[in-house]
């Protein structure tokens, strides 16, 4: 990629994670974004069509790397799903700076479902068995959605509570995979 091409996207990145931080997605301008990353507007409407482009980039990378990040992701088996579990929360919880200024508000929802359908395509590349198999996709939707809604009604909980807990129920629904 050319270096200024590089240095413009770096700069909006920036300003949008700023001003994100600030206010609620709805509530960003083009032209407030422009000005703090001193641009034009024709030079974000080269790289977005709109904040809502901007923010579904965003948001897509940040659950890329946090499904990335986790180790040995292809390696994990149905055999310890409490250990896949536990994998999930934490590499969750080690990007959740990032996480609280991207998903904040509205937006909150997004993130399950964003993880959901990462972490399914991940799953069924390695169980293909599990893609079409109803009890086996709404138990996962369960455990995702639901340790990430555990989360959501818990900031407080210290992350090993959090994580522990998380993973009994898993070794709880075990049985079903």
């Amino acid at each position: 990629m050319d270096l200024r091409i590089e240095k413009t996207e770096k700069a909006i990145r920036n300003a949008f994670m700023e001003l994100r931080a600030r206010m609620p997605l709805e509530k960003i301008r083009v032209r407030e974004l422009c000005a703090a990353a001193c641009i034009n507007k024709s030079t974000f409407y080269a790289h977005y069509t709109d904040i809502y482009a901007l923010s579904e980039t965003l948001e897509e990378e940040t659950v890329r790397s946090i499904v990335s990040s986790i180790p040995d992701l292809k390696g994990h088996s149905a055999q310890n799903p409490d250990v896949f579990t536990r994998a999930i929360c934490l590499a969750f919880l080690s990007n959740i700076s990032l996480i609280k200024v991207l998903f904040a508000g509205k937006e909150q929802s997004q993130l399950g479902l964003h993880l959901e359908r990462e972490l399914k395509k991940v799953i069924y590349r390695k169980y293909p068995e599990y893609e079409g198999d109803t009890e086996k996709d709404i138990l996962l939707s369960y455990c995702i959605q639901g340790a990430y809604h555990a989360y959501l009604n818990n900031p407080s909980v210290d992350t090993e509570s959090f994580v522990r807990v998380v993973e009994q129920i898993v070794k709880c629904l075990k049985p079903l995979l």
